[in-house]
């Protein structure tokens, strides 16, 4: 497996435990019930740390679809190096931290580490089209 789709599959696997947290506020404020039904206008708002940790797994979800080809190109082409090997690590970093962050409520710092994503994954397709 090289160092590219590692990389990608814990993406993945943490993209995948980003809902648990809010949907745990959701059991909380609405009930098991509440929480299995379609959601309605007259639902009890979640915490403000649960709404974020919901718009912190959307973006990361929106982030995954750029990263994932970019990182899959890399692997098909085989030309993965250091470079793209540690881009890879500092995205699933970045999104963690971003995730973290952002339900948190750190406007600055999720800045920031949104932008440390972006830059990863622009480091893939630099090398995808032969720059890097």
């Amino acid at each position: 497996m090289s160092h590219e789709i590692y990389w990608l599959s814990l993406t993945i696997g943490l993209t995948l435990l980003f809902w648990i947290p809010y949907v745990l506020n959701r059991m909380v404020v609405r009930g098991i019930r509440g929480t299995l039904a379609n959601p309605a206008l007259t639902d009890a708002p979640l915490a403000a740390w649960a709404q974020r940790a919901r718009a912190a797994h959307a973006n990361a979800a929106e982030n995954l679809v750029m990263f994932a080809p970019a990182a899959l190109v890399i692997h098909a082409l085989g030309i993965g190096n250091a470079t793209t090997d540690l881009a890879c690590a500092v995205y699933f970093f970045a999104r963690l931290a971003h995730y973290l962050v952002y339900t948190a409520g750190i406007p600055v710092l999720r800045t920031l580490v949104f932008v440390t994503g972006w830059a990863s994954t622009s480091v893939l397709v630099v090398r995808a089209l032969g720059a890097a």
